[in-house]
């Protein structure tokens, strides 16, 4: 921060403009969809670890997205449901300032993993024969590394140039947690260099990842046509619809939320999206991958079966 800066002690989170009765709802709501996130990817996590037959880097990256999402959801629920029920609901704004730190950096590694794991499928499906090869322990090791090095990296440096903004108020902040853009309102200089960044960052890592990802599943889908085997087929149709929704619920919410003209977007309807992101997409992703993935229900049908009593 420089000497001509303003530095402000703590900030206001107005969050959703409803009355007390139906905030303990929400309340109560959104507790119940937190626990069944953290419940939902914790399983995802033990029954990879557990299984030896879900030790493939198909779940090697699957256990990396679990991660993230239980890390994305810890970092901005929490403080919503506690603010549901406080009268007072302000944050220090350095803790606001690593909110937003965080949330970008586990939002990018979301972006980068989807993209991976679509190659991933790919590899498996179009050049079965190499799949070892291209996709050895070590590239997915490296893989996995580089897209949390990259993210946090990428974040970084939106925090920094957010910091070298002067912050003189109003110290309100007209969300549920320190996002990016809303933290920007409270700038008294011009920020326009900060939404140039953003949108260059939206192209890169979400327009771009996303194309990617399409074009790695338009290829899957002619080498699935090709496959003689119906049953082949069909667990592959299986594998990569479950990708694909994963893929269309966060790219699609992300890309209305960043790229979209915000004057077709009021603020009230961005925070119903930027809910969306933060709570229902992480407690959907393990909820898609277990009812649509028959190697997830086998493993968790043998777990259950062990700890039956004899």
């Amino acid at each position: 921060m420089g000497s001509n800066q303003t530095w402000i002690s703590e900030v206001t989170l107005l969050g959703f403009r409803v009355d007390s009765a139906l905030e303990h709802f929400l309340f109560g709501l959104f507790s119940l969809f937190y626990a069944f996130t953290l419940l939902g990817n914790w399983t995802i996590l033990g029954l990879i670890f557990m299984d030896p037959r879900l030790h493939t880097p198909m779940y090697f990256f699957l256990s990396h997205l679990a991660v993230v999402d239980m890390s994305y959801a810890s970092n901005n629920v929490p403080k919503m449901l506690a603010n549901l029920l406080s009268k007072k609901r302000t944050i220090l704004f350095v803790p606001c300032i690593m909110q937003t730190l965080l949330y970008l950096a586990f939002a990018g590694t979301e972006c980068l993993i989807l993209v991976v794991m679509s190659y991933d499928r790919y590899v498996a499906i179009c050049h079965p024969l190499r799949y070892t090869v291209y996709m050895s322990w070590r590239v997915c090791t490296v893989l996995a590394i580089t897209s949390w090095a990259f993210s946090f990296l990428l974040a970084l440096v939106h925090v920094v140039l957010l910091l070298k903004l002067p912050f003189c108020g109003p110290h309100e902040i007209n969300h549920f947690f320190c996002e990016l853009l809303s933290v920007l309102k409270l700038a008294c200089a011009d920020p326009s260099f900060n939404h140039t960044f953003i949108f260059a960052t939206c192209v890169f890592i979400l327009a771009g990842p996303l194309c990617l990802v399409l074009l790695s599943y338009s290829r899957i889908l002619f080498a699935i046509l090709r496959i003689q085997s119906g049953q082949g087929r069909r667990k592959a149709f299986s594998t990569c619809s479950s990708h694909l929704c994963v893929v269309g619920l966060f790219f699609g919410s992300a890309i209305v939320m960043y790229m979209a003209p915000k004057s077709s977007h009021p603020e009230e309807q961005q925070k119903v999206l930027f809910l969306f992101y933060s709570l229902f997409n992480p407690m959907l992703n393990p909820l898609i991958y277990s009812l649509r993935n028959a190697e997830v229900k086998g493993a968790l049908r043998r777990a259950l079966c062990k700890e039956r009593p004899r």
